[in-house]
């Protein structure tokens, strides 16, 4: 009797263990099949996310430009009228800096454009007064005096740039000679040439300053 008992507890027993066993790898294979599913569910998912987030970035793009071509064009017109009467007035005040600015240099050449010239002859001016202080009574020696002193104001006037007419046996031209006699009888060969020279001339920088005044051969 007490054998039987225990042969039904053991089979009991293993009746339960069995259940249990089932029962938990049907447990197992349900969290199993959900996470499979969350899974797809995810992945199914992700690419929509992806194509909403696109789609979402194109609307703003597009929006974006909706709103750069909707600007108004009375404005921009506007702005750019503006900016244009800005540098307007910059050139014009730029310019009226520069007009006064030359007529004020163009004054100050007229006034002082000599300083350089009375400067170069001041030296002249100089020997002049010596030789007027000089006691000297001898002819030769005035004379020497005075021609030194000439031939220091021409080398002046030269590095002025100041140079004079050649009129010996020169053809009569009237850029350069002023004709005040008109001398008869001199051969063919002396007809237009200049005979004699009255007062010289002379040019400065190339430019005539003053004629030669001369007699010329008929």
């Amino acid at each position: 009797m007490e054998e039987k008992k225990k042969d039904q507890l053991e089979r009991d027993i293993k009746v339960e263990g069995a259940e249990s066993k089932v029962a938990k790898e049907s447990h197992n294979s349900e969290k199993q099949k959900t996470a499979a599913a969350d899974s797809n569910e995810q992945k199914n998912n992700t690419p929509k996310d992806h194509k909403d987030k696109n789609e979402h970035d194109n609307n703003n793009k597009e929006t974006a430009q909706a709103k750069e071509e909707k600007k108004d064009p009375l404005a921009e017109a506007q702005k750019e009228i503006e900016e244009l009467k800005d540098r307007y007035l910059r050139t014009a005040a730029e310019f009226d800096n520069y007009k006064k600015r030359t007529l004020r240099e163009k004054a100050d050449l007229i006034l002082n454009g000599g300083v350089k010239t009375v400067t170069a002859i001041l030296p002249v001016l100089d020997d002049f007064e010596r030789a007027i202080a000089d006691k000297s009574e001898d002819p030769k020696v005035i004379k020497e005096g005075v021609q030194m002193i000439f031939n220091k104001f021409v080398k002046t006037l030269e590095s002025l740039g100041v140079k004079k007419i050649d009129t010996k046996d020169q053809d009569f031209n009237t850029d350069y000679h002023e004709a005040v006699a008109m001398v008869p009888g001199m051969g063919d060969d002396k007809k237009g040439k200049v005979i004699d020279c009255v007062q010289t001339g002379y040019t400065m920088n190339d430019k005539v300053i003053r004629h030669a005044k001369v007699a010329v051969g008929q």
